[in-house]
């Protein structure tokens, strides 16, 4: 592929709802530009931006492609993000690399959730923006009402820069109210706009010279003055008005059908920014400093990792933008978040998993290089002389986990490093030994984002099975109360005896464990004294009611007795580990559960279904907000009630329902589920 000087470089990431048709509009692009011969389908499995196995079996795409598209001099780097919510940190990590995002709405559906989502995420990196409603050529379009929808949803002038063609009931192609051309089907070449079309591409052309004009001073004067704009001046002011954000352009395709796309990639091609006209440049940290960081070729040397993977065939790839700077192939760099020097033999531009080498990049391009020894994503890398850190953005916290046990015996050794590497390569991939339960627990983002982590895994040769994760509760008394404990033994030989008593008291919340000493005259020796401490601290680790860590009490050793022969270390420790059972058991012991923050966003018709869902979880809801036809629920829920929320709120919102979900605090499980929970534990460690 030919190295493209920044200047006509266009990165663009597209962002939709799943199922909008991202990656047909990446393939029918591909095809108008002659670098496939025909069109795939995700259907058959067949795209370029869908190659994984795994998004070919369910017929969606699970993480970002790059797609390099020459056009008309210029290299469109198209990123081919996921829709399906579970992966929103590939949508968010492609978002941070781009200067543009292109928002894809299925007409026929119109804004959905997940456009929400991403349009948020569009926000916080204040990236420049257009709109495309694709599937036009489905049964009951209504783009006027999706426009509509659109302005109310996100409070922003939308402004369509085209006008749609339907002739016989049929989407058949765009009037371009820039060039008042018409675009028809699949053709090359845009011809005259039929008759039918023409009061209405005067008018909508209208509408589009008062927005453009609106967006530069210059052009607003000019307007006023001679009442007419230029098809130039008028692109002038449509990318100022998108670099801007003071209106949104929104264009018309079906992309299945190829209709609309020539004319979109033309538009895009047009109005999207180049990397050095980036609206907000990247910042990056020398030490405490922090330095702008424009996309100039002679800036200093700074590499973002987007996105890495690791796969058995093919090897480790990681995936980069130059932020700043030029890149030359078969060169060391710095990993200076890792503290590590990386040698980059050949630079790769990726098209899906196909392989173009290259000597160069220039600052703003994205990249690829093979077998880093230790660079993950999100790290920033550069010449060691000029060290800079881009902050990664802050990622989504996961929101649904399991247990993760190795199949064999050979898989146990491998289990750890494989998760760890499959955790570096997905920021929205977490993994921990709980404490509480003893458990490995994986957590994503949703059942789907798990369960393609889980066959990463074996395709890494580690055979994992899963369960439903156990719930951390904890134990904690209500009361304070006294007990004492002798503990004898004599075989023969030496001895062991000690006797404790022991007083515990509860604690506040979050206050953990206290240890005191009231023996006084000599009772017990001052030696013994942390042996029973180590002894009630073992108890604590292991639980008394359920087998769970117990917390927030103080423990205090009031008097006991020993023996100047046969009182020793070990006697001591496990009379401080009985009698503490025996004191926590008289002093109305319970249960805590995790409680967590869940925040649900659905469709106003599905509030009421939420609602009361959530109040057969035992949840409490703190607020509702209702805006632009979606309503947003705020509810504190046990953690044991929505282990596997995420499945269903998909399922009764027809996968048109997201949710946030951190923890808030611990609480007193209601005495009937505690008596369940602690027969439970008493019945598995019986078996």
């Amino acid at each position: 592929m030919k190295v493209y000087p920044t200047a006509q470089i266009r990165n663009i990431a597209l962002v939709s709802h799943q199922g909008a048709g991202k990656t047909s509009l990446v393939e029918a692009m591909l095809f108008n530009a002659g670098e496939i011969t025909r069109m795939g389908t995700v259907e058959q499995g067949t795209t370029t931006s869908d190659f994984d196995e795994e998004e070919q079996r369910r017929g969606l795409s699970l993480s970002t492609s790059q797609i390099p598209i020459e056009t008309n001099g210029y290299k469109l780097n198209i990123l081919d993000t996921p829709g399906y919510t579970d992966f929103q940190g590939e949508v968010k990590n492609a978002l941070m690399v781009s200067d543009m995002a292109v928002l894809l709405i299925d007409a026929s559906s119109g804004v959905e959730v997940g456009a929400e989502v991403y349009w948020g995420f569009a926000d916080e990196f204040e990236l420049p923006r257009m709109v495309l409603l694709n599937k036009m050529d489905r049964d009951n379009v209504h783009p006027e009402q999706v426009l509509n929808e659109l302005g109310t949803i996100f409070d922003t002038r939308f402004v369509p820069v085209q006008l749609p063609m339907f002739e016989g009931g049929e989407f058949t192609g765009v009037v371009d109210l820039l060039s008042m051309k018409a675009w028809r089907g699949a053709d090359d070449k845009p011809g005259d706009i039929p008759a039918e079309f023409a009061d209405a591409a005067e008018e909508a052309r209208f509408a589009l010279i008062e927005a453009a004009a609106e967006s530069d001073d210059a052009l607003l004067e000019k307007y006023f003055e001679v009442g007419e704009l230029s098809e130039a001046e008028i692109w002038q002011g449509v990318r100022a008005g998108l670099a801007a954000q003071s209106f949104i352009p929104v264009a018309y395709a079906a992309a299945t059908a190829n209709i609309g796309v020539k004319a979109f990639t033309r538009l895009v091609t047009e109005v999207s920014i180049s990397p050095d006209n980036r609206p907000k440049a990247f910042t990056g940290k020398r030490g405490d400093e922090e330095v702008e960081l424009p996309a100039s070729d002679g800036g200093p040397l700074a590499l973002y990792v987007w996105k890495t993977t690791a796969d058995p065939y093919v090897g480790s790839l990681t995936y980069f933008r130059v932020v700043s700077g030029t890149l030359k192939a078969d060169q060391r760099y710095y990993n200076f978040t890792r503290g590590e020097e990386e040698r980059f033999g050949s630079l790769l531009v990726m098209r899906g998993n196909q392989q173009m080498t290259v000597d160069t990049l220039h600052a703003g391009d994205l990249g690829a290089v093979a077998k880093l020894g230790h660079t993950v994503t999100c790290d920033t890398l550069g010449d060691r002389g000029t060290p800079i850190i881009i902050e990664p953005p802050s990622f989504p916290i996961p929101v649904y986990s399991v247990a993760v046990f190795p199949a064999t015996q050979a898989d146990s050794a491998k289990m750890g490093p494989t998760l760890t590497r499959l955790t570096e390569d997905d920021p929205t991939l977490t993994w921990r030994l709980d404490p509480a339960t003893k458990e490995a627990v994986l957590e994503g983002m949703g059942d789907v984002h798990v369960d393609v982590a889980i066959k990463r895994a074996a395709r890494l040769g580690v055979n994992l099975e899963t369960a439903v994760p156990k719930v951390p509760y904890r134990e904690t008394i209500t009361k304070v109360n006294s007990a004492q404990y002798r503990h004898k033994k004599q075989t023969g030989g030496a001895g062991q005896f000690a006797e404790v008593h022991l007083r515990v008291e509860p604690l506040e919340d979050g206050q953990g464990f206290e240890f005191g000493n009231e023996v006084f005259g000599g009772a017990i020796s001052s030696s013994f004294i942390p042996s029973i401490e180590k002894g009630i601290k073992s108890v604590m680790e292991s639980g008394v009611i359920a087998g769970y860590p117990v917390v927030d009490v103080k423990a205090v050793v009031y008097d006991g007795k020993e023996h100047p022969v046969d009182s020793k270390d070990i006697a001591f420790q496990i009379a401080g580990r009985e009698v503490f059972k025996l004191a926590v058991q008289g002093a109305g012991p319970v249960l805590l559960e995790p409680i967590q923050i869940l925040e649900i966003t659905v469709p106003e018709a599905n509030m009421g279904d939420v609602i009361g869902d959530l109040s057969s979880r035992r949840g409490q809801v703190l607020g509702t907000e209702i805006n632009a036809g979606r309503a947003v629920i705020t509810a504190q829920v046990p953690l044991a009630e929505v282990l596997r929320y995420s499945n269903d709120l998909r399922s009764f919102t027809q996968g048109r329902g997201v949710y946030t979900m951190r923890f808030s605090h611990y609480a007193t499980v209601p005495s009937h589920i505690a008596q369940e929970i602690i027969a439970k534990a008493k019945k598995e460690e019986e078996e």
